[in-house]
């Protein structure tokens, strides 16, 4: 499996409520996209810095949706290009499953 982590510098500060609200708008786009586990919006404290992480079932799942087209609406909705991490990721611990995943497999 894989992680993203998408930051974007954002040109005016952003606060939580607001984010909260544009980051709803945008969020029924990434449920059925191919590949993509789980998708977490992200906000730094200071309100200078959003984006998101996200688990993969794979990279190049991951390299799907980050398309010039993706970048393009990302710079659209807050003015900044993004950023793009790639991370593997080897296990997993879900609390809230109680479960641990290594390779694809819960153990």
């Amino acid at each position: 499996m894989i992680t993203t982590l998408v930051q974007i510098k954002l040109s005016e500060t952003l606060f939580l409520n607001k984010a909260q609200d544009i980051f709803a708008s945008t969020a029924p786009k990434y449920l059925e996209v191919q590949g993509l586990i789980r998708k977490y919006y992200i906000l730094s404290e200071d309100g200078e810095t959003a984006g998101g992480v996200y688990l993969w079932e794979s990279r190049k799942a991951a390299e799907m949706l980050y398309t010039d087209e993706w970048k393009h609406f990302i710079f659209q909705k807050y003015g900044s290009r993004p950023s793009v991490t790639y991370f593997n990721s080897p296990v997993i611990v879900d609390n809230l499953l109680g479960e641990i995943i290594k390779d694809d497999k819960k153990i």
